[in-house]
C-alpha cells in the first residue's frame, strides 16, 4: 500500500467517523424539541394598542383593567382622558341610592281623602299623592282604584288633586336632545309610564287614524291631556306646543308611512296621572271629577307600594331607563337631607360623594342618567369604584349578561368568558363598564369609553335628528373594540 493510499483510507475514515458523530449528534437532539414558552399563547395576543389602532375609531379611546379585589392596573390607555359614560354613569347612580336608601326600599303612591266617608262619598276632596315611584304604570293606578273600591269608596262631595311635589318638577334631563325623544321626559313626583304617552297611527286612504293612549298590560285608556294632529310637511318629524292644561304635537305627514307606533314624553306628568287615574277608577266603579294639582293633607285611604329598591335598580341597570335613574338620585340626594332643585346640583352632590366614598376623583356628572354629554369621568376612576370595598358584592348580581360575539356579531355560544356590565350609547359616544370572568376564575374589573365629542357637538349644533349620520358606524366599530379587548384580557389575565 503505497503512501497516497494510506493517506486516503486515514483521511476517509476520519470523514466517515465525524459525519457519523454529526449526524448522531443531530439525532439526539431533533428528536425531543425545545419547549416553548409557557405564555406563548399570550404572547401571540394583538396588544390593547394594536386592537384600539386597528378598530377605525375617530376621536378618543380609553380603557383600564385591574383585579376586580383592586391593585395595580393590568393595562390602561389614556386612563386620564375625561370623557362621557353615557350610560354607565347609571352605575354610580345605583350605588349612591342604595347607600342612601337601602335595597329594600320602597317608593309608595297614596290617596288621602280630607274627610269621612259617608255611604261611599267622601265628604271633603280626595288627593292622588305621588312618592316619586319611577316604575309606576297604569295598571299600578288601576290597583290603586281597586283599593278606592274594596274600602267602599265610589265618590267624592269634593275635588280630586294630584300632588307631585315630593320631587321638584324639572321640564327634562337633558335640553339637547330631540323633544319628541320618550327618554327625555319631565320628571316630577308622580311619574306615570315613565311620563311617556304612547301614540299609534294606522293609514285610513288618503288620511290616517291617530290614538294617544296610556297603555299598560291591563289598562290602556284614551287620554285627551296630549293630543296629536298631522302635519303637510316633512321636517321636523315632530313639534310640540305647551297648550292651555295639554301637550299639543304635530306630525310630519311625510314621516307616517302606512302606520306605526312610538311613544312620547308627557311634558305635563301631574295632570296626565290625574286623568288615567280618574279613567281606571271608573271602571271600578269609583267616579271622581276632573284632577287638578295640588299639595294638601288628609287621611290614608289606600295604597300601593313599588318593588324593593334592588330590583329597581337591577331594571334600570338592565333596560337602562333613565326616569328611574334621576328619580332615585334626587330620591336620595334628599334622604341625605339636601334639598337640589336641579338634576346638575343633585349630581353634583352625587360626584361628591363618589370622591369620597369610592375613590373617584375624576367624576363630574351633570345627571344621574349619563344622557347629558356635558358629563366627564375617567375609566381609572371606574375601575377604582368597581374594586371598592364592598362595590363588587353589591353591583355585580345586578348587571345584566353582556355576550360575547365573534367577528360577525354572532353571539358565541358556551364562551368561556363570562361578562356582567353596564353598556352607554349616544351619539358618537360608547362605553361598557363591569366584570369579566376569565377562563380559570379570574375575575377583573374594566371600563372601555370611545368618543369623539367634535362630531357629537358638530351634529348637535347641525341639528341632527336622533340619529345623525356616522353614529351607527361609530357605536359598531367601538362595541367591536370593546369584544376584541375583553378577549385579549381573558386571555392574557386568566387565573
Amino acid at each position: 500500500m503505497n503512501r497516497r493510499t494510506a493517506l486516503g483510507l486515514l483521511l476517509g475514515g476520519a470523514a466517515q467517523a465525524s459525519a457519523a458523530g454529526a449526524w448522531a449528534e443531530g439525532l439526539i437532539a431533533s428528536a425531543i424539541p425545545k419547549p416553548r414558552p409557557a405564555d406563548l399563547h399570550k404572547r401571540a395576543l394583538p396588544a390593547g394598542e394594536a386592537l384600539v389602532a386597528a378598530s377605525g375609531l375617530t376621536g378618543h379611546v380609553s380603557y383600564a383593567v385591574s383585579p376586580s379585589a383592586g391593585g395595580e392596573m393590568y393595562e390602561v390607555h389614556e386612563p386620564l382622558l375625561r370623557l362621557p359614560p353615557a350610560s354607565v354613569a347609571k352605575t354610580v347612580t345605583a350605588l349612591y341610592a342604595l347607600h342612601h336608601l337601602g335595597a329594600e326600599h320602597r317608593f309608595v303612591t297614596r290617596v288621602l281623602a280630607s274627610g269621612p266617608v259617608v255611604n261611599g262619598v267622601v265628604q271633603g276632596d280626595l288627593v292622588l299623592v305621588g312618592g316619586g315611584d319611577p316604575t309606576l304604570d297604569t295598571d299600578g293606578l288601576g290597583m290603586l282604584a281597586g283599593k278606592l273600591r274594596e274600602a267602599g269608596i265610589t265618590g267624592v262631595k269634593g275635588q280630586f288633586y294630584v300632588d307631585d311635589t315630593a320631587l321638584p318638577r324639572i321640564e327634562e334631563i337633558d335640553g339637547a336632545q330631540v323633544e319628541y325623544a320618550g327618554y327625555n321626559p319631565t320628571i316630577s313626583g308622580l311619574n306615570l309610564n315613565y311620563n311617556r304617552v304612547h301614540f299609534e297611527w294606522k293609514r285610513q286612504g288618503e288620511d290616517y287614524s291617530l290614538k294617544m293612549d296610556a297603555r299598560a298590560e291591563r289598562y290602556a285608556p284614551d287620554v285627551r291631556i296630549a293630543r296629536i294632529s298631522v302635519a303637510a310637511r316633512d321636517l321636523p318629524v315632530f313639534d310640540h306646543v305647551a297648550g292651555q292644561g295639554r301637550d299639543e304635537w304635530t306630525v310630519a305627514r311625510g314621516a307616517l308611512g302606512n302606520g306605526g307606533a312610538r311613544w312620547l314624553p308627557v311634558r305635563l306628568p301631574g295632570l296626565y296621572a290625574a286623568e288615567v287615574f280618574q279613567a281606571v277608577a271608573a271602571t271600578q266603579g269609583v267616579r271622581l271629577p276632573q284632577g287638578q294639582r295640588k299639595a294638601m293633607g288628609g287621611t290614608e285611604v289606600a295604597r300601593i307600594e313599588s318593588a324593593p329598591l334592588s330590583l329597581v335598580v337591577r331594571d334600570m341597570l338592565k333596560y337602562s331607563t333613565n326616569l328611574t335613574a334621576e328619580v332615585i338620585g334626587l330620591t336620595a340626594s334628599r334622604a341625605r337631607g339636601l334639598a337640589p332643585a336641579t338634576l346638575a346640583a343633585s349630581a353634583q352632590a352625587m360626584s361628591d360623594w363618589a370622591q369620597s366614598a369610592l375613590g373617584m376623583r375624576h367624576v363630574a356628572l351633570v345627571d344621574h342618567s349619563g344622557l347629558g354629554g356635558a358629563s366627564k369621568v375617567t375609566t381609572v376612576d371606574m375601575v377604582h369604584m368597581l374594586s371598592a370595598p364592598g362595590v363588587e358584592a353589591t353591583l355585580a348580581p345586578l348587571m345584566k349578561p353582556i355576550p360575547m360575539r365573534d367577528a360577525k356579531g354572532n353571539v358565541i355560544q358556551n364562551s368561556p368568558v363570562s361578562v356582567h356590565a353596564k353598556t352607554g350609547t349616544l351619539d358618537f359616544v360608547s362605553a361598557l363598564a363591569g366584570y369579566a370572568d376569565a377562563p380559570g376564575g379570574g375575575r377583573m374589573a374594566f371600563a372601555i369609553f370611545a368618543a369623539d365629542v367634535p362630531r357629537r357637538e358638530a351634529a348637535k349644533a347641525a341639528g341632527a335628528e336622533e340619529r345623525p349620520e356616522g353614529a351607527r358606524t361609530f357605536n359598531t366599530r367601538a362595541k367591536k373594540l370593546q369584544q376584541a379587548l375583553i378577549e385579549r384580557w381573558a386571555g392574557v389575565y386568566a387565573g
